[in-house]
């Protein structure tokens, strides 16, 4: 299989580096408007066509897929036109800017018949993949909240705020953990360099059956924390990205509640069982998104990120958004 990759900037060479490593896959196009990026790719590829315009790609009738890994707000015409001209896509998160834009681009691979995939590289992980795991099997029991942290100091992005950059890798956990549909986004952030960009987002989504998930987004944290609680009915678990080892790990801890009559005579109980780490799949998850990404081209098959579950993310962004500027509102999803 022949494809082209359009962006070698900070997440491109990550992408060619992997596909390049996959069975029978050839990368014959890498585009990017910037001179030293392509002799950047020349140059550790030179087996590569280094290209400034994505037309070269587009163009190629051997290309059968295109991986796109440039700003959001080139995703909607380059994956559009890629789809126009038979090719299957890999983009780069958030799949769009708009629910409208990210409708329209699911609904054209469907009738095309082609493979479109978001690169929501943390399901790939193997702490995530143990956590869909242990949550399938029942262990947790019933969910009552996730509650997730991922902030650090910068980077600072020009075409996106904090919320749309660092929030969809949560998101896309929480859809992949959690298939219920939401209700309902509140979320509030502040704007501390001028740029119109909020720099610190809080965000709350809610779900029936009293379910609810809350992320802390944050450029402008003096550490880097990249953390999730989740908490049900028989156990709780968190997820800490930043362990080098045991990057999940279940507590058999939780409470009981015995009601009486009145709140007055409510009886609560704590129960502090055992604390295990489950051992976890330690591959690269770039590399195992990509060879997925392959196989999904080549045998039809649905994506475990698929088009449905970037649009799924893009409908809280942009709700969330809606949020910020009502002051916080709760808007429907």
């Amino acid at each position: 299989m022949k494809i082209g990759v359009i962006g070698y900037g900070y997440w491109g060479p990550n992408l060619v580096r992997n596909f390049a490593e996959v069975e029978d896959v050839e990368i014959k196009w890498c585009a990017d408007k910037v001179a030293e990026r392509r002799a950047l790719v020349k140059k550790r590829y030179p087996f590569v066509n280094a290209a400034e315009s994505a037309d070269e790609i587009f163009g190629d009738p051997e290309v059968a897929a295109v991986v796109i890994a440039t700003p959001v707000s080139s995703h909607y015409l380059l994956v559009k036109r890629a789809l126009e001209r038979g090719k299957h896509v890999l983009v780069e998160k958030p799949m769009t800017q708009t629910v409208e834009e990210g409708e329209e681009l699911v609904q054209l691979a469907e009738k095309a018949g082609l493979v479109l995939m978001v690169d929501h590289t943390f399901i790939y992980t193997g702490a995530v993949r143990k956590m869909k795991e242990i949550l399938e099997v029942g262990e947790m029991g019933e969910l009552h909240y996730l509650d997730s942290v991922r902030v650090n100091l910068g980077q600072f992005q020009h075409d996106i705020d904090v919320l749309w950059d660092l929030g969809p890798h949560d998101l896309s956990i929480l859809t992949y953990l959690v298939p219920e549909s939401p209700k309902y986004v509140s979320a509030t952030g502040a704007d501390h360099t001028g740029s119109g960009l909020s720099d610190v987002v809080y965000m709350i989504v809610h779900y029936p059956h009293n379910f609810i998930a809350h992320f802390h987004v944050n450029w402008l944290s003096p550490v880097k924390i990249r953390q999730m609680l989740i908490g049900g009915s028989r156990r709780m678990l968190v997820y800490n990205d930043m362990e080098p080892s045991e990057k999940v790990r279940v507590y058999d801890r939780g409470i009981r509640v015995t009601t009486q009559e009145s709140i007055y005579s409510t009886l609560i109980d704590y129960r502090m069982g055992d604390v295990w780490a489950p051992k976890l799949d330690n591959r690269e998850a770039l590399s195992i998104e990509c060879a997925h990404f392959v196989e999904c081209v080549r045998f039809n098959k649905v994506p475990r990120t698929s088009a449905a579950a970037g649009l799924t993310v893009v409908r809280l962004l942009e709700a969330a958004a809606k949020s910020m500027g009502a002051g916080g509102a709760r808007v429907k999803v």
